[in-house]
C-alpha cells in the first residue's frame, strides 16, 4: 500500500456497509493536523516589496529534450489526458538534480501539469523546498493568502477546516469552481509551480482540475485565433482585494491591488506553443473594445475554457502528492466537493517567469485545410 494511506479492516459479512471498506487518507487520530509547522498565520499588519522587474532565463531552454534526468528512475509514466497531465512514478523531486530541474520544466511547458505521488517533499524543510522551486524563477508572496509561521512567507498555505472557513466562508454563494491561472496580474506572472498536499480530506474530493491553454486556443476556428492574435486584455485582482476586506480587522493586505494589461494569446517561451491567455477570475475587459463588446467575447472565451471538459484532466491527491504545472499553458480550478469541515492542507511554491510573450498574427489562412479534423468534418 502506498505511504500515507490507512486501511479500514475487512469484513465478510454481506451486511457489513461498503464505508467499512473503504481505503481511508491518513488522519491523526485525535483530529489535529499532520503537519502542524504549516498551519496558517495571518498578520493584518505585514507588508512585503514587489520583485519588480527582472530577466528570466526558462530552466526548460536548458533540458535535454529525451530527459534523461528526470525519468532515469520512473517506473511509470501515464497520461492522464491526451491534451493535459501526466502521472509519473518513481521519481523523487527531492532527488533531482539542477539537469533534472530542468527537464522537469520541460515536460511540464509540454504537458501542462504533471504529478508525483509518495514524495518526501513536505519533509524536508523550507529552505530546502524553496531551493529547488526557485530554480524556476524568484518565488512570488501573495498578497493576503497565510504563510506558515514559522516558515517562509513564500509558502502560500491552503487550509479548510472546521477550526479555519477562511477560504469555504469567501465562496459562500458562489460556485467555487472558478478557472484561473494564479497571479496573472502581475507583471511577470508564474510559470512551473508546486503545490504540495499535507493533508487531504480523508475519503475523497478536494481535487484540482486543470486544463490546457495551448489546446483551448487550438480547439477554436482557424480564423477565429487570428481574431483573438494581437488583442490585449487587463487583469486585475481587485475581487480577491474586496473578498479580503471583508474580513474586517483581520483582513490581510500585503500589497497593493494589481492591474495589468496582457496579450490575449500568449506563447510560451520554451515550446513556442500558443495559448490562450484570459481566465474567468482575473481578467475583466479586452482593451479598445466596448463594455458590451468585451464582456460578449470574454463570456464565450470563459464558457470555452471551463465547458470543454476533453481539454481537462482531474488531479487527485493524498498526503505526499506533488503537482507540478505550468500557469503559462493552463487555467486550473479548486474543488469543494468535500464535507464543510473535513481537512485539506498544503502548501503552494509559485515561481514567477517571463513578461507574457504575444503571438504573432499569421497572415497564412491556410492551417484549416491542414487541419484533418476539421477537413474530415467538412468545416473548411
Amino acid at each position: 500500500m502506498a505511504p500515507g494511506l490507512t486501511e479500514a479492516p475487512t469484513s465478510t459479512s454481506v451486511d457489513e456497509p461498503l464505508t467499512s471498506k473503504l481505503i481511508k487518507r491518513q488522519k491523526n487520530e485525535d483530529g489535529s493536523p499532520l503537519y502542524p509547522d504549516y498551519m496558517p498565520f495571518y498578520d493584518p499588519l505585514e507588508k512585503v516589496e514587489d520583485i519588480g522587474e527582472f530577466e528570466h532565463f526558462d530552466a526548460g531552454h536548458r533540458a535535454d529534450p529525451k530527459l534523461p534526468n528526470l525519468l532515469a528512475n520512473a517506473t511509470k509514466v501515464a497520461d492522464l489526458s491526451p491534451h493535459v497531465g501526466t502521472e509519473i512514478e518513481g521519481v523523487q523531486l527531492s532527488r533531482l538534480s539542477e539537469a533534472g530541474l530542468d527537464e522537469l520544466a520541460l515536460l511540464t511547458a509540454k504537458r501542462g501539469a504533471l504529478v508525483f505521488r509518495n514524495q518526501d517533499f513536505s519533509d524536508i524543510g523550507f529552505k530546502a523546498q524553496k531551493k529547488i522551486v526557485g530554480h524556476f524563477g524568484p518565488l512570488h508572496i501573495h498578497g493576503w493568502a497565510p504563510h506558515p509561521a514559522a516558515g517562509s512567507e513564500a509558502h502560500m498555505i491552503i487550509y479548510d477546516h472546521k477550526e479555519d472557513l477562511r477560504v469555504r466562508r469567501s465562496w459562500k454563494g458562489r460556485s467555487p469552481v472558478q478557472w484561473h491561472t494564479d497571479q496573472s496580474p502581475e507583471p511577470q506572472p508564474p510559470g512551473t509551480t508546486f503545490i504540495c498536499m499535507l493533508e487531504s480530506p480523508a475519503s475523497a474530493g478536494g481535487d484540482t482540475l486543470v486544463s490546457s491553454s495551448v489546446a483551448a486556443f487550438n480547439a477554436l476556428s482557424p480564423r477565429f485565433r487570428k481574431r483573438l492574435e494581437g488583442l490585449t486584455a487587463i487583469h486585475s485582482n481587485n475581487d480577491g482585494v474586496s473578498q479580503e476586506l471583508k474580513n474586517g480587522d483581520g483582513a490581510v493586505m500585503r500589497r497593493a491591488h494589481l492591474v495589468q494589461e496582457h496579450p490575449v494569446v500568449i506563447l510560451h517561451p520554451v515550446t513556442k506553443e500558443k495559448a490562450l491567455y484570459v481566465n474567468p477570475v482575473y481578467t475583466k475587459r479586452i482593451v479598445g473594445f466596448d463594455q458590451e463588446e468585451s464582456d460578449y467575447l470574454l463570456g464565450f472565451l470563459f464558457d470555452h475554457i471551463a465547458k470543454r471538459q476533453d481539454l481537462q484532466c482531474r488531479v487527485r491527491y493524498e498526503t505526499g502528492t506533488v503537482l507540478v504545472w505550468d500557469q503559462r499553458v493552463t487555467n486550473h480550478s479548486q474543488t469543494l466537493d468535500y464535507p464543510a469541515g473535513d481537512r485539506r492542507h498544503a502548501f503552494r511554491l509559485t515561481p514567477l517567469a517571463n513578461k507574457p510573450i504575444p503571438s504573432l498574427v499569421e497572415e497564412d489562412d491556410g492551417e484549416c485545410a491542414e487541419d484533418f479534423a476539421r477537413v474530415s468534418l467538412g468545416l473548411c
